[in-house]
């Protein structure tokens, strides 16, 4: 592994993995879960649904919609059912781009690489704050001047209000044809907020830089300005095309919004 690996610090992607009964995960990312689970008991739940939610998106959009490239920010360790395998298994051509900031992911990166023959999928290590780059290296595998779907999943909570949020989304948006699709979930504190807020904070006292930021509806719904919210609109996670039982209480809300 580069020397580079800091596994005293949790980091989200390793969390993410443990939450979801994954194996590449170190004794900082297991406690720092541990004491979110602690404090929130339905957050294994709530990862899980995020997953299944990933899936119905990518089904709509490669079903659907009719969009063959897709551009997924933060995509964390491979699971099952990662981006290029729903939207290749609807469409082969289909080509996709992962990005990620956590070293151990780009070290997993082979296990993402795998593509159908008539499609691409390859991994860009980038920072989520740095779009110039992301836009460049992604543009060596889509074409811009075609729809490009913008996967956000529960990432744009690990980017405080500091950094601008809103304005690098709308940088991403910005750059892609008219067509494309803006597709986030994000964790709330609109819902469970007293263990939200609890789970925040023990979460953050762990995660070294990484500011965990649950945010209302209304900042959320705010990153989809200029954009047609696809039904049901914005609307608590297992709700979007829904889950067997969308009753399910999940403190995230997710949404797509395609641009005119």
């Amino acid at each position: 592994m580069p020397s580079s690996f800091d596994t005293s610090v949790a980091h989200p992607a390793r969390v993410y993995d443990y939450l979801l009964g994954g194996k590449e995960n170190y004794e900082a990312d297991r406690e720092a879960a541990e004491r979110l689970i602690a404090i929130s008991p339905n957050v294994v739940p709530s990862v899980r649904a995020n997953r299944s939610f990933l899936r119905r998106a990518v089904q709509y959009l490669a079903a659907e919609a009719g969009i063959r490239q897709f551009l997924d920010i933060g995509t964390g360790l491979p699971t099952a059912e990662n981006t290029h395998q729903v939207a290749q298994a609807i469409a082969p051509e289909s080509r996709v781009v992962y990005v990620d900031n956590d070293p151990i992911v780009l070290a997993h990166a082979r296990a993402l690489l795998t593509s159908a023959p008539d499609g691409a999928t390859t991994f860009i290590s980038a920072d989520l704050g740095d779009t110039d780059a992301i836009l460049r290296e992604a543009a060596r595998t889509l074409d811009f001047s075609e729809p490009i779907a913008v996967m956000l999943l529960c990432i744009m909570q690990y980017v405080p209000d500091s950094a601008g949020p809103h304005q690098l989304v709308s940088r991403l948006m910005a750059a892609v044809a008219p067509g494309s699709y803006l597709t986030m979930s994000d964790t709330t504190r609109d819902i469970q907020s007293e263990q939200m807020m609890a789970g925040a904070a023990q979460y953050n006292a762990r995660l070294g830089t990484n500011v965990f930021t649950p945010r209302t509806r209304a900042e959320i719904a705010a990153f989809f300005d200029g954009l047609a919210l696809v039904e049901p609109g914005l609307v608590p996670l297992p709700q979007w095309r829904a889950l067997a039982d969308p009753r399910q209480v999940i403190p995230m809300y997710a949404a797509m919004g395609r641009k005119p």
